[in-house]
């Protein structure tokens, strides 16, 4: 059942249907094949399948206001659907490291791959960032997109200094990390937003609110703005649009750990509760490694450091 929607396209009758199709192929496809010329097709076009479903759930939760810890093992099965995909689809294509995403050429499968990250990040999840990226790194594309790479730099280690990048709609969303005042990266925050549903026109899920009940709407989210405004430390409190997920921000800011793989954030000051290394978002290049109960250094501005990685 929806409770608390947080966009308003989605309908209960909606969100049923979605499940229901869901089990529906699920059922079939156990006993069913894919049309396919070969059996290694066959399986490539079923992990694509079954990962777009898993893909949809996610957003379908969210859309529908399910609580955040939820998406956490979705998450976690997301990855592994892609890591299988990708699998599938170097045995059909004989390309050992084949993307499963084509991020340069299609705009639409670059936002659900940076769409990824985001959610990794956001649910504090560096395991699962670097496990996905390693699966899109080898076909190319490591030290080629700016936000790419900035995405990924406060996190994983050695990512490379880039300026340039695949497609045009995110230029606000990267110039908001490197704008000189608080003020302009979040008006940058908001134009990103407000820019953001008609530059994927093209893509699939474009308008699928308007197919009804019946339809394959799950829910439009920019989460690579929020991951954005969470690792830089950039002031969305006057961002405002449907397709911004604010309160992800405030979950990864305010974290407190229900699952065994996440730490609690730790304020300047006080003793690191775990050893690895960890960020902060007020320090370009923050990334270090901590002892369990070194105290926390502080820089300019409110510094809380975030859990990264064990060593």
């Amino acid at each position: 059942m929806i409770k608390d929607r947080r966009q308003a396209f989605l309908s209960e009758a909606r969100f049923k249907n979605f499940f229901s199709n869901y089990r529906r192929s699920v059922e079939f496809f156990a006993e069913n094949s894919f049309q396919a010329d070969s059996e290694e097709q066959e399986k490539s076009l079923r992990a694509r399948h079954f990962q777009k479903l898993i893909f949809k759930e996610i957003l379908i939760r969210y859309t529908a206001g399910n609580s955040i810890d939820l998406l956490i093992p979705l998450l976690e099965t997301l990855v592994d659907s892609y890591e299988q995909l990708q699998k599938q689809l170097a045995h059909y294509e004989q390309i050992p490291n084949i993307t499963p995403l084509a991020i340069d050429d299609w705009l639409d499968q670059y936002e659900e791959c940076v769409q990824v990250f985001s959610l990794c990040i956001l649910l504090h999840r560096a395991d699962l960032l670097k496990r996905f990226v390693a699966l899109i790194d080898p076909a190319g594309y490591a030290g080629d997109d700016t936000l790419y790479e900035d995405l990924l730099s406060k996190l994983l280690p050695e990512r490379s200094d880039v300026d340039d990048w695949y497609h045009d709609v995110y230029t606000p969303l990267i110039q908001a990390i490197y704008a000189d005042e608080p003020a302009e990266a979040s008006a940058l925050l908001q134009q990103y937003c407000n820019d953001w549903y008609p530059a994927f026109e093209q893509a699939p899920w474009h308008d699928s609110h308007l197919q009804g009940d019946e339809g394959s709407y799950c829910g439009y989210w920019a989460f690579e703005a929020a991951a954005i405004a969470f690792l830089y430390g950039l002031d969305d409190s006057g961002v405002e649009h449907r397709v911004y997920p604010k309160d992800l921000v405030a979950y990864a800011r305010n974290l407190r750990p229900s699952h065994p793989k996440h730490v609690a954030p730790v304020a300047a000051g006080q003793c690191c509760n775990k050893a690895g290394y960890w960020f902060t978002p007020v320090e370009p290049e923050s990334r270090r490694y901590f002892e369990e109960e070194d105290v926390m250094p502080e820089f300019d501005g409110e510094t809380i450091w975030y859990w990264v990685a064990q060593g």
